[in-house]
């Protein structure tokens, strides 16, 4: 063991983490019931300072994205991040902290003692947090992940983010997990596409002719984009953006000069239009509501957004739909139902997605093709369905959210479930969206509210935002205020008076 002195014991804050460095080592120190602790200073998910970060009601909570870790022994408690935190061994010499810069040891593989098969259909955000838990949590069976894509799980936010803007090319899309962790763990890959399901004989139909039997499944399909349905939507620089191999296609379609023309104005869609016009092009957005996000971030920072987006050089239409793509052989124009004439070397449709549930017809199916689950993230027994495809029930009323980050808590919940436990969902939904430079994050999941305060304009962040309805916080919106949003990922668990959020994040 190799200590080093790293700081005093009443250097370390009470709500937060310090962190330290023992040469190139990053380390956050937490006091944790009057104890100290020493873990990794960088979250495991996207390398977020965790000292930046809130530590409330036992738990560290990543600045960024919102994972969280118990304090005591840095387990994961909440994704994205899919690992706990090394811990580091620490000594107290008096009012002196030395830390030695070898982390514990990891906790291995869990012994291939069970005889029972579970199989992940689906390997993105969702089936790889699954297989992921179901491994932490201890269960030692065999592991089927069946997907259609041939890589491993990978990092689609990147996708809109970073990919179509040119600061990452398509094949650098980091994996959720790398090579290692599936030879490690013992999970085997099956490139293949589910055909059917019987729930009651627990059996699994695939395209190849295969039949796969499990003790118990869990369906985490997600979301297929919705297609343009216009002439001339078969034209070959005419995309939509879900895969990395789309994103690739996008790519070698777009360069700097070239004119894109987005229809839609989901997040996706104006994620691009940043993306891309930080590319270089020239883009022009056909959007069905003048002000965007309203529905989600209210009318104030939807304006902000836009105005953004604007001051960047995008240009917005909001009172025309588009009838017709034009081209012979390739994209030349987008027709609007005015008669105007867009030119157009590319066309991104960001204009929604469905469930992917097509295979899984024999299920009974919400109008939204959706599988109704119930808190526990149960089809019926021995069968579980997560993240895009999930309608679940959320503060009593059914809901189907399309979040990262919440296909990822279904997955941890279905896999305690599947192992016997009774958990439910119970957390706070969260997501986060990019605009020039510019991170905007979100909590709660508010369709109505009778009060909005802002702290700071959404037109020069940072700004934080609260919601209330009824005297009660049910959303917050932010820029640059990641910490308050961190806290308050922890404290909306629990009903939070609209005067006591406004008091915890003004500290």
């Amino acid at each position: 063991m190799s200590l080093h002195r790293v700081a005093r014991f009443a250097d370390v804050p009470e709500d937060r983490g310090l962190q330290v460095e023992i040469g190139d080592c990053k380390i956050v120190l937490l006091r944790a019931g009057g104890l100290l602790r020493a873990f990794q200073g960088e979250c495991p998910h996207a390398g977020a300072p965790l000292a930046d970060g809130a530590l409330c009601h036992g738990r560290l909570i990543c600045p960024w994205h919102k994972a969280a870790f118990r304090a005591e022994d840095g387990a994961l408690c909440e994704p994205p991040a899919l690992d706990s935190l090394k811990r580091y061994p620490l000594e107290l010499r008096g009012d002196e902290v030395w830390v030695d810069d070898q982390a514990l040891a990891d906790p291995h593989t869990p012994p291939a003692d069970d005889s029972r098969t579970f199989v992940i259909v689906g390997a993105g955000a969702a089936g790889t947090a699954c297989a992921a838990a179901l491994r932490e949590k201890g269960f030692g069976g065999r592991i089927v992940m069946i997907d259609r894509e041939p890589d491993a799980g990978y990092d689609r936010t990147v996708l809109s983010k970073f990919v179509l803007a040119g600061d990452m090319p398509p094949e650098e899309t980091p994996p959720l997990r790398d090579e290692s962790f599936y030879k490690e763990q013992r999970i085997e890959r099956l490139q293949s596409e589910i055909t059917d399901i019987n729930a009651g004989t627990k059996t699994l139909h695939l395209n190849d002719g295969q039949t796969l039997s499990y003790d118990a499944a869990v369906l985490a399909t997600g979301g297929e984009p919705n297609p343009l349905e216009l002439p001339g939507a078969d034209l070959p620089q005419v995309f939509v953006l879900r895969s990395k191999a789309q994103a690739e296609q996008i790519m070698k379609a777009a360069s700097p000069d070239q004119r894109a023309v987005i229809i839609g104005d989901s997040f996706i869609a104006l994620e691009c239009a940043s993306a891309l016009r930080q590319h270089g092009l020239d883009v022009t957005v056909l959007a069905r509501h003048e002000i965007p996000f309203a529905a989600q971030f209210g009318e104030a920072v939807g304006k902000a957004i836009r105005a953004l987006h604007e001051e960047k050089g995008v240009k917005f239409i909001t009172d025309h739909e588009a009838t017709e793509v034009i081209g012979d052989g390739k994209v030349e124009a987008v027709l609007l139902d005015n008669g105007l004439r867009i030119s157009a070397d590319l066309v991104l449709a960001g204009i929604g997605v469905h469930p992917a549930t097509e295979a899984f017809a024999s299920l009974p199916r919400e109008k939204d093709q959706s599988l109704r689950v119930d808190d526990g993230m149960r089809v019926t027994e021995g069968l579980w369905a997560i993240g895009d495809i999930a309608t679940f029930p959320l503060h009593g009323q059914p809901q189907r959210i399309e979040h990262w980050r919440l296909a990822q808590q279904h997955a941890r919940i279905a896999a305690a479930n599947m192992l016997g436990g009774e958990e439910h969902y119970l957390d706070v939904p969260f997501f986060w969206t990019w605009h020039f430079g510019k991170n905007y994050d979100y909590l709660g999941h508010a369709e109505h509210w009778d009060e909005v305060e802002f702290l700071g304009e959404p037109e020069h962040p940072p700004f934080i935002g609260l919601f209330g309805r009824n005297g009660i916080l049910v959303a917050a919106v932010a820029c640059e205020k990641e910490r308050a949003m961190a806290m308050l990922a922890e404290r909306m668990k629990q009903p939070l008076m609209m005067e006591e959020a406004w008091a915890l994040i003004q500290i």
